[in-house]
């Protein structure tokens, strides 16, 4: 039977880390939300109650009802902002906000979700940059399971977003991995995922990956957050029918998402490094 991973564990040690590397310092993020939807407000309580937990002070920039250009305005002013370490803008954004524009506005070294233009850049360059959290913390928890070097091994991708599957693809390639991405529009999809050495799934459909669709011995993490008729939360992958092939799997709820929120505040620790180092600098 594979292991399930558990990822609070990890999780706690990453805010360990972070704690003890702020010391005496507080480092600002800044978490911009519009509108009022249920899920982003329940995950900037999560965000809310991290930083608390790190020493980081999180200030909530909360909008009913925004336009394109106070919003900008209102970046603009954060990023002009020395006590400012951080900014996050919480997704989805209004109809009215084209959210690439907006993260492309975020300076670089504030730019804590990794979306803006410059830090894409730099990671498809593989140049140094913050890389977006749910990507960084694929990376991490294979390293936490003893994979640092994926020479070798076949991963599959299942999903191209610009958040997740096309950043994951691309780190996964620095580590060495041959990697393939699979999509909506992938024809046969179990044939590639059933020879992957590691499966990645943002594909957003509950239980949608079953035993079939697994190579035996595998490393299953599973990005997908989704929820059933009954309330409770489920991945991508139906745990409990491939858990006897698996060799490590990450379940839903307790697995990458605890991750994801641990990647922010260690993206939040490095911005803040990087500005400091600066300030230092030009002392």
């Amino acid at each position: 039977m594979g292991k399930v991973i558990y990822c609070d564990a990890f999780a706690k040690c990453v805010k360990e880390y972070i704690k003890s590397e702020i010391k005496n310092f507080s480092p600002v993020l800044a978490i911009v939300n519009v509108g009022n939807d249920p899920a982003s407000e329940a995950y900037i309580r999560g965000k809310k109650k991290d930083c608390i937990e790190c020493g980081i002070i999180p200030k909530i920039y909360h909008y009913d009802e925004i336009s394109e250009e106070e919003l900008t305005e209102l970046i603009i002013k954060l990023n002009l902002d020395d006590s400012v370490n951080g900014i996050i803008v919480q997704l989805p954004l209004p109809k009215n906000i084209n959210p690439q524009k907006i993260a492309d506005l975020i300076f670089k070294d504030k730019d804590v979700d990794g979306f803006g233009k410059d830090n894409v850049s730099n990671l498809y360059t593989g140049n140094n940059c913050i890389y977006p959290c749910t990507p960084l913390g694929v990376i991490r928890i294979l390293e936490y399971l003893g994979y640092n070097d994926l020479t070798g091994l076949h991963a599959v991708v299942i999903g191209r977003s610009n958040i997740v599957g096309k950043p994951v693809a691309q780190m996964l390639l620095k580590k060495n991995a041959t990697v393939t991405v699979c999509h909506s529009k992938t024809v046969n999809l179990k044939k590639y995922t059933s020879s992957a050495d590691i499966l990645i799934s943002a594909v957003g459909k509950p239980k949608f990956i079953k035993k079939e669709f697994v190579k035996n011995n595998s490393i299953v993490l599973d990005i997908g957050i989704n929820r059933l008729e009954n309330g409770s939360l489920c991945g991508d992958v139906d745990l409990d029918d491939v858990i006897d092939k698996v060799k490590y799997i990450t379940p839903v709820p307790k697995g990458m998402g605890l991750v994801t929120r641990a990647m922010l505040l260690k993206n939040t620790l490095e911005c803040f490094k990087r500005q400091y180092r600066d300030l230092v600098l030009k002392k």
